[in-house]
């Protein structure tokens, strides 16, 4: 069995890792939420983005403008959006699962978080560039990436852009997503974006097109604006779903965390009292053995004319002193001392009659 004192310091060891990780839960529980208001707040622009959109679709074809062609090369620029910190559970374990699978030898990289930036590095893959998030993101912060991934597909160097990020669908649930955001499909510019709680998808039929628009100078030049801006609000819209699935799978992981800590304390705790129990047991099962041999040689350490006899008559066997002048007949042999310490005291509290 452990020692008293190492149980000691498991104990205040482990009351220590709760405090930590019950602080992170904390804060990852409000980061959280300051994710989910940034995405709310998006959601009456990307509304009245996809409205214009859909009433575009009208008025161009596919093949009209690049970057909307789709291109038959297999060359694809992946954007991976990961954590920079970890004690976030599985989290960028199952992203990476979820791109290992479906990218392809010509796949190149572009990552956002130090996690999985660290992984592509460690296993040879291509990187081309690394961007660095503030939290809270801002939007401002979307534009260089959004900026850098068009410029990569219009310079013909990749055939398709796609993104890869976790998708958050509730605080127990955060699931690995990969979209493409180049070429865009036609079929799914303009559509609505319904975000549930944060959720990232795309709802058909969402929008009314039914509006009368004209635009001025041309709905081609209106497109040539609007698709940087949809294309920006889509990485932009990846990041905040990345941040917001990470601080609830840190918040989660702390918890459990906690709530484990907390269980092995009480384990700590009734290991620690067993212990200190059997060491008492110990030491007064040590007493009372050792009670029997200490009387015996008490007596046969004491001289001769001391020591009492039963057969001299009650006046002379031995008498028990109380005070110097106080004399009370008391037998030895009645005497019953529960101890050594006990005994040694009562030895010399003795002494015969004159």
């Amino acid at each position: 069995m452990a020692n008293l004192r190492d149980i000691r310091r498991r104990i205040k060891s482990v009351k220590n890792t709760a405090q930590i990780t019950r602080a992170m839960q904390l804060v990852a529980a409000a980061k959280m939420k300051k994710a989910q208001d940034q995405a709310i707040a998006g959601r009456d622009y990307a509304n009245q983005l996809n409205e214009v959109l859909v009433n575009l679709k009208a008025n161009f074809e596919e093949e009209t403008h690049t970057l909307l062609q789709a291109r038959q090369g297999k060359r694809e620029l992946m954007l991976v959006v990961s954590t920079d910190k970890g004690l976030c559970g599985a989290l960028n374990t199952n992203l990476f699962k979820k791109v290992r699978s479906e990218s392809g030898d010509e796949t190149h990289y572009v990552t956002v978080g130090k996690k999985l930036r660290t992984i592509l590095s460690k296993l040879g893959k291509e990187m081309i560039a690394d961007f660095e998030v503030k939290d809270p993101v801002p939007f401002a912060e979307a534009r260089p990436i959004s900026r850098f991934l068009t410029k990569q597909f219009l310079d013909g160097h990749y055939d398709k852009i796609s993104i890869a990020f976790n998708n958050f669908v509730t605080v127990m649930n955060q699931e690995p997503t990969i979209i493409q955001l180049l070429p865009l499909s036609s079929e799914t510019v303009g559509e609505a974006q319904e975000f549930e709680g944060v959720g990232f998808s795309v709802v058909p039929g969402a929008v009314d097109p039914s509006k009368d628009y004209k635009f001025e100078p041309s709905p081609m030049e209106v497109l040539d604006a609007l698709l940087p801006l949809y294309i920006n609000f889509q990485v932009y819209q990846t990041l905040v779903e990345s941040r917001a699935s990470e601080h609830s799978a840190r918040m989660v992981a702390m918890k459990a965390a906690t709530d484990n800590a907390k269980k092995f304390i009480k384990e700590l705790t009734l290991e620690y009292n067993k212990a200190r129990q059997a060491a008492i047991t110990s030491e007064l099962l040590e007493i009372t053995t050792k009670e029997p041999s200490f009387r015996s040689s008490a007596l046969l350490s004491m001289p001769t004319s001391h020591k009492p006899a039963t057969s001299l008559p009650f006046s002379m066997r031995w008498k028990f002193v109380t005070a110097p002048t106080a004399w009370k007949p008391l037998s030895f042999w009645k005497c019953n001392n529960t101890s050594a310490m006990a005994g040694c005291a009562l030895l010399r509290c003795l002494r015969p009659m004159a």
